[in-house]
């Protein structure tokens, strides 16, 4: 890797987190750039026919600057491979360089030769657990100039899923839509998709305390068709994974937990956050009232949506007294 005062010329991102790597590619061509706005950009397809790395990594006639961006390197031929490196290693100062390997196995031994030629290397982590969705929804709703919280943020993601793209999308959409002010009503009115609305996203915010998104969540999901027992269900199931995960004590490592239970890793990360505002007696309270809203939606009350409306505020409001 250069040292000392040498200009940055080639910079290795490592990633296969599409939204991360493509801004992790947009912040390396702006650095060589240099600040020349018309620098040229040159894209190189991996799927295209073998290229001439000389001819390619070499001046404009009119001496400009040029930023080659070479995606999915480890896709690269063998042969290939070889030659570019070796252009590589003799780049004109005129010419800016961006390589970008998807990580993992294939190709594994091209980022240690990249990176022994490139200025700077840059890792793109991949993005797994709910807590790293959730900070990037709140960041990405910042680096938008909006403001948000954090249950606005988890209706977010109980509302359009996973998918860091769909995510970035939805984000820009709302901070646009709402002059930058990103509150939980105001996911619940833009970006509540039936297909996602569920009675765990109902037992979420009903466990985290928060009456509001909770009742939004719930009235959402029974317009929508869910049945009122798997929103029973899902409340039950949310209060005895907190349950279990706080009678092992704040101390226990998740990973051990997760195998000791027989659950995922993220909904035990989940359970231990939503357990800390919780005693013994509050989940007995909620439990309680579960337990006499299941028994309404399966014939015993009259009204179904009014003895869950119930079971949530009880929940809710037993969190926050507890």
């Amino acid at each position: 890797m250069a040292q000392g005062s040498e200009p940055t010329s080639v910079i290795l991102i490592v990633g296969d987190e599409a939204v991360l790597v493509d801004r992790a590619v947009d912040d390396a061509v702006v650095e060589l750039r240099q600040g020349d706005d018309s620098a040229e950009i040159i894209a190189v397809d991996p799927d295209a026919p073998a290229a001439d790395w000389s001819v390619l990594l070499s001046p404009s006639l009119f001496g400009d600057r040029q930023i080659v961006v070479i995606r999915r390197v480890q896709d690269v031929a063998s042969d290939e491979v070889k030659r570019l490196l070796a252009a590589l290693t003799d780049l004109p100062a005129e010419i800016g360089v961006v390589v970008v390997h998807a990580g993992g196995q294939k190709g594994r031994g091209l980022v240690k030769s990249f990176g022994e030629i490139a200025s700077r290397r840059i890792d793109v982590p991949k993005v797994t657990k709910y807590r790293e969705r959730l900070d990037f929804v709140q960041s990405e709703i910042v680096r938008r100039g909006g403001t948000t919280t954090e249950p606005a943020a988890r209706a977010l993601l109980d509302g359009v899923g996973s998918d860091l793209a769909a995510l970035a999308m939805a984000c820009a959409q709302l901070v646009a839509d709402t002059g930058g002010r990103v509150d939980v009503d105001a996911v619940m009115r833009y970006h509540a998709i039936p297909a996602e609305v569920t009675g765990f996203a109902v037992a979420d915010a009903a466990v985290d305390g928060d009456a509001a998104a909770a009742l939004a969540q719930l009235r959402w999901a029974l317009a929508t068709g869910v049945s009122p027992v798997l929103v029973t269900s899902a409340l039950a199931s949310g209060l005895r994974q907190i349950a279990r995960v706080a009678s092992a004590g704040r101390t226990a490592r998740s990973a051990e937990l997760a195998r000791e239970l027989g659950l995922p890793p993220w909904k035990v990360e989940r359970a231990q956050r939503q357990a800390r505002g919780w005693r013994p007696e509050g989940i007995t309270i909620a439990l309680t009232a579960v337990a006499a809203a299941d028994a309404a939606v399966k014939g015993a009350g009259v009204d179904p949506a009014y003895a869950l409306e119930r079971a949530v505020l009880t929940v809710s409001s037993a969190r926050v007294a507890s």
